[in-house]
Parts: C-alpha cells; structure tokens; sequence
C-alpha cells in the first residue's frame, strides 16, 4: 500500500493536478477571507468555510477523475488486478493519497484563525470546528470522486458524472424540500445523500457526533463500493466469468444496512451525547436555570414548530434537541401552516411567524413568536440591522414554566401618580418569569387586590393620599410585598408625606441630598453616576462579585432597628460618598459644610415579621432610572438580573425561571486596510501564483526529461 500511496502522490504533483488543486483552494479561500474577515471583521472563519464549499464540487472531480479510470484506459490496470496485493489496499493507497493533497489544502486553512487573532480575539472552537466540517466533507466526496472514476475508462466522464453526484448532496435539502416540505418516504430515502444539511450542523458552532459519523461511514461505504467494483473486474480477469457477483452483492447489502443502522442508532442518541456546544457564548449549552426545571417536570410538554422539519431555523432545532434529550415529558411535534393552515389558527389569531412555536400542556399553552427569538441592533442612519442575542433557551423555558404552573403570579404596577411605566426590555422581564402586571388606580379601587404577589411603584412624581397610603399598609398587613423605586427630591419626607408613611411601617428613612461618589472606581463620567458596591444576596445573584449595577442620581437609606423588622443593604456607597444637601449652591462634588458624609446604603430589603406564617416585605430601589432601558443598557443587563431576581423573590422565593438572553456578537476583528490588502494579496495573488508556477516549471523539466 505504502508503494501505491507514494506512486499516487508524487503523480499529482509530477502533473499540474495537485498543484491547481492547491492554488484554486487556497485562492477562492483567500478571496473570502480577505472579504469577511480581514474587510468586514468577522472573527470565526465559519462563514468563509461555508461559502468556499462549492469549490469542492470542481475541483474533487477534477483531483479524482484519473485515480482508477486512467489505469483501465491504459491498460496499466492489468498489472494491479492480477498482482498479490489486495484490492483494499491498492484503493487505500490511492485514496490516501487524494486525501492528503487534500490535507495540505486544508492545513493552509488552518492558519486562517492564528492570522485573525493577532487582530482581536478568535472563536478557536467554532472556526476549527467548521474546518473539521469541511475537512470531513472533502473526504467524503472524494471518496465519491473515487468510486465513480472506477467504473469508467474516460477521465472525461468520471469528472462529470463525480460532479453530478457531488451537485445531488449539496442541493439534496432543497430538492427534497420541493418534493415535499412536511417529508415523505422518498424525501426520507433522498436525505441519505443529503450531504450540505450534515455540514451546516457543525458550522453553527457545535462539534455533532452524528455529523462526524455521518462523513465517517460515506467514506468507508464508498470505499467498500470502490474494492467492489475493482474486486468484480479482478476475478473477470483472473477467472473469465463474475465468480464473486453474488457474494459481492450480498456484501454490498450488508455494509449499506450496517451503515444506516449505525446512522439512525446515533440519530435516536439525546444530543447531550452527541453534540458539544463549542461557541464562546455556550449559545447552545441549557442553563442550570432550564435543567432544574426539566429535572422536576413530571407532566407532558408538547412543543409545536410551525413549519416543516426540513426547514426549521437549525440552531432552534439543536437548542430543542437539549431540551428532548433531558426530559422524556418533551415532545416536540413540526406543523407545517402550508400544509395544515388551520393548526395555528386554533391558539392565536394574529399572523404568526414561519419557525415559532406553541407551547401546550394539559393545562394550557403559549405562543412563542419567532420573530422574538433573535435580538437586533438598528442603526438608523444606515437602516441596517445586526444580530445580538438569542433568547431561545429564555423563551422555551419560562413557556414550559408557564404551561405547567399551578397559578400564574400578577404584579399590579401603581398608577396615579405620573409613574414610570416599564420598558419593553423590563415587561419581557416579567414576561419571562410569567408573571402578569396588572395596573392598579388606588383612587378607583377599594383595596389592593388579594390575588397580588406584589406592588410595584415605580418613582412616582407626585404623592398619593393618606387614604391610598391605608391602603397599601392594609395590604403589607396582610402579607404583602412593595418593590418601590423613588424619584430625587431634596427631603423626601416632606415631598411624599403619605409614601412616607409607607417607609414608615419598616422603619425607613431616605436621606436628605443626592448621593455624590468620590471613588473614581465607584462611579461612571460623573460622581452622581453611582456602580455601587453589590451585596451577596438571592435578589443580587448573578451580579455580586462580577458585575456592576448602574444606579444614577440615588439617595442614601437609613432605618431604625427593631426586633420585628429585618432590613438587609443590597447597594452600597463608599466611605468617600457624601450627600450634597444644598445641590443648587454646591461648589465641587465632594464634601461640603452641610453635606452628610457616607457610606450610603441605596438599595434594601426589608421585612416585617406578622406572625409565624406571613411577613410583609419591601424592596427599595432610591434611583428613578434604575430599572430603565437607558441604565440597563450601560452595564450589559445587570440592572435588569437584579430587577429579574426581585420579582423571582416577591413571587417565588426566590426561585427564578428566567433565562437571559445570550450574546450572539463575537469580537469583530480590526485590520487597517493596509494590512488587510497586504494579507489579502499575499494569499489571493502572491501564493496560489507561486504554486502554479512552481507546479509549472516542476511539470516542464519532466516533460523535457
């Protein structure tokens, strides 16, 4: 075999075979990735991996054509098929040889992500993991390219119909689609030949093992295909007659059924076996938060995908394919609104996004719409959009939590008073807790109602009345919960005299003045810009010891100690904070006669014990912008965890359902243009030129010899 291999790979590159192979790869791959990486910034080499795929579809056929095919044609076959060396390994050999030409062209590739991290910071797992794709993807055509050169003397024709059957498995998905979207027996049958579909699972950023052996057995079934074929034409040589016809066949039987079985074994595998999430941002990998959830799940949960399984958006797929692998009680089910319009129709009557999903419980269900997977990024002045964050996991979590709670919580949300409303990105908070929000009028209603899990007030500017103030302390007397976030105003006492009253019943004061911080690590652009100190508790997880909260134009917290009532600081101020009393007239940020120095604490938790079953609890917040769109975007939705843990604390003790939403932007990579077009030349122009012209003068000395 050894010989063979040696005689195969010196031969391509005694021709401008192996030499054109390298320069096209290296070429076409070099074009895309000057454009998107080097040009565009893009840090994972993945979609310059995709896009230089098709290449392969010529230049395989090409590398392959004369691997057996110009044997026959010059009689030279005669030699090898009646020589004492098996027919595995003279294919061995010269496959091996195809591969490894093959190899050096992938290895150039290699270098692609070590260029990029010079520049900024590379996915490694992902860009390597589309190499390997690409790489299994080459060998598995050219094991192709091989069988088909065997069964035919004409190089031409070998390179044509390889071409054909390497054209079938990159279109295979879309042909089968337009035989049937919702799939059928023959779609099931063509789908084996589906080759693009195994590649783009493993270009999302997931090394499958189901792909892996996918590649692994198209290779070793076309490599037995290939020993077949030429295994057929030994014994005509050697016998005059198919002596081995039948046994081949059989065999070819038995390794095409061992080959799907050992495919669909795999298939029926949970993908937390088969699949490593390798992104840097774990896109696919379940939280803690959703194994605890699936972990106790005891009732059926039927996820409906409206579309057909052949189109469905692939990294929702491999996301639901975490969560069937976890739990039994997860089914997921595909409808097609083409196919069955009417499906849909029964849970909602708005139009509904291709790839959304209705979640159903015995219970009752919810509609996930697809359009509020993907976060984007709009940039107005150029009306383009980017991709930011997906919320799959987020979204399919609280759904199952909804579907199969007991009772869903209502928060009523204080009206009256010119509150702040919430946010969009805050209602998606409460949203994904399921948790409903109610409005609540205290003039128009008798009391705070029973069924409420809590209060929230969110800075209001003007004071309710006395009566609205009874209200509130009737329902603290009953167990209740306030969350409350307060508007700056030098005496809070004097400006809200009622909402006081509030306070009052845990004991608590807020600070005359506005919270000045004097530790330039403590503050961002100006010193009323507070990141304070994050205390380690359940509403804080998930942001104490990492992470800054953003909490501008706050107040200092003070109460008096009694031996019914806990208050625990959540935010803190430094020793060098003080509280500018007289801001009108203030001179400088730092302490002034009449200021009140700190530490502050800005942030509490108090509770009120009732008796041996209830407690009353607070949660004040003395910054209006704290739970706002604005702040939160300054600190990469710290503030919205702590706004999220809160009300998983006011309604769940603290038990939180809600998932955040995972980062989809890799660290662009900056490359001036000069150094770009420098790299860009040196590997588009300057190399695949010198390996034409090497390959050239190599194949004119031979000529001349």
């Amino acid at each position: 075999m050894l010989a063979i291999y040696k005689r195969e790979f010196r031969a391509y590159f005694h021709s401008m075979t192996g030499w054109l192979f390298l320069a096209a790869n290296l070429f076409l791959s070099g074009l895309y990735f000057f454009a998107l990486n080097l040009r565009y910034g893009y840090a994972s080499i993945a979609n310059t991996i995709y896009n230089i795929v098709f290449l392969l579809l010529i230049t395989v056929p090409i590398l392959t054509m004369r691997m057996l095919s110009e044997e026959r044609r010059q009689k030279t076959d005669q030699l090898i098929l009646t020589a004492p060396v098996s027919v595995g390994k003279i294919v061995a050999g010269k496959y091996l040889a195809a591969v490894t030409v093959f190899t050096i062209s992938t290895g150039m590739i290699c270098v692609y992500p070590l260029i990029l991290s010079a520049f900024g910071t590379v996915p490694f797992g992902e860009s390597y993991t589309a190499i390997l794709a690409y790489y299994l993807y080459g060998c598995a055509s050219i094991a192709i390219g091989m069988f088909v050169s065997s069964l035919t003397e004409s190089q031409v024709i070998a390179a044509a119909l390889s071409f054909g059957a390497l054209f079938l498995g990159y279109m295979m998905s879309s042909i089968t689609a337009l035989i049937s979207s919702t799939g059928n027996l023959l779609t099931g049958i063509l789908n084996v030949f589906d080759m693009t579909t195994r590649l783009t699972d493993m270009m999302q950023g997931t090394l499958e093992a189901k792909s892996v052996l996918y590649f692994l057995s198209f290779i070793l079934v076309f490599f037995f295909l290939t020993v077949q074929s030429i295994q057929k034409r030994r014994y005509q040589v050697s016998a005059g007659h198919l002596k081995m016809g039948a046994y081949s066949t059989g065999m070819i039987a038995v390794v095409l059924a061992a080959a799907v079985f050992l495919n669909l074994a795999v298939e029926e595998l949970p993908s937390r076996y088969t699949s490593i999430d390798v992104t840097s941002e774990q896109l696919y990998s379940l939280t803690d938060t959703t194994k605890e959830l699936l972990a106790g799940l005891d009732e059926d949960v039927t996820i409906y995908i409206l579309e057909s399984e052949e189109n469905q958006d692939t990294v929702l797929k491999q996301t639901l394919d975490r969560y069937t692998g976890l739990s039994s009680h997860i089914h997921v089910e595909y409808q097609d609104p083409v196919a069955n319009p009417g499906f849909y129709q029964q849970y909602t009557d708005g139009n509904t996004s291709m790839n959304s999903m209705v979640v159903e419980s015995d219970r009752r269900y919810t509609v996930i719409d697809y359009a509020d997977i993907y976060e984007y990024e709009y940039d107005y002045s150029s009306y383009t959009s980017t991709l930011t964050g997906y919320d799959g996991e987020g979204l399919i979590t609280s759904a199952i939590a909804y579907v199969t709670s007991d009772d869903i919580p209502t928060m009523y949300v204080l009206e009256g008073q010119d509150e702040l409303t919430l946010s969009t990105t805050f209602q998606d908070g409460l949203s994904k807790q399921n948790v409903t929000s109610e409005s609540l009028n205290l003039l128009t209603a008798d009391s705070v109602p029973e069924e409420a899990e809590g209060v929230l007030i969110l800075a209001p500017t003007a004071d309710i009345s006395t009566d609205d103030a009874q209200k509130l302390i009737d329902y603290l007397d009953a167990g209740g919960r306030i969350l409350m976030t307060t508007s700056y105003t030098d005496n809070f006492a004097e400006s809200f005299p009622n909402l006081q009253t509030v306070l009052d019943y845990f004991g608590i004061s807020i600070t005359e003045g506005l919270v000045a911080e004097n530790d330039p690590s403590m503050y961002y652009q100006q010193p009323s810009y507070l990141l304070p100190d994050v205390a380690y508790d359940t509403v804080t997880d998930g942001v104490a010891g990492g992470q800054y909260v953003f909490m501008p134009y706050a107040q200092g917290i003070t109460w008096e100690e009694s031996d019914d009532i806990a208050v625990t600081s959540l935010l803190t101020t430094s020793e060098s904070s003080v509280s500018k009393t007289n801001l009108d007239e203030a001179q400088t940020w730092e302490w002034e006669e009449g200021d009140i120095e700190g530490p502050f604490t800005v942030a509490v938790h108090a509770s009120k014990t009732l008796d041996d079953e209830n407690t009353a609890e607070l949660y004040l917040y003395t910054s209006e912008n704290l739970f706002t769109d604005s702040a939160n975007s300054m600190v990469a939705d710290a503030n919205l965890t702590l706004f999220n843990n809160t009300i998983a604390a006011m309604t769940e003790g603290g038990t939180s359902v809600s998932v955040p939403v995972k980062s989809y932007q890799a660290s662009d990579i900056m490359v001036n243009d000069g150094t770009a077009f420098l790299l860009g030349s040196v590997l588009m122009v300057i190399l695949p030129l010198a390996l034409l012209l090497f390959g050239l003068i190599r194949w004119l000395e031979r000529r001349k010899g």
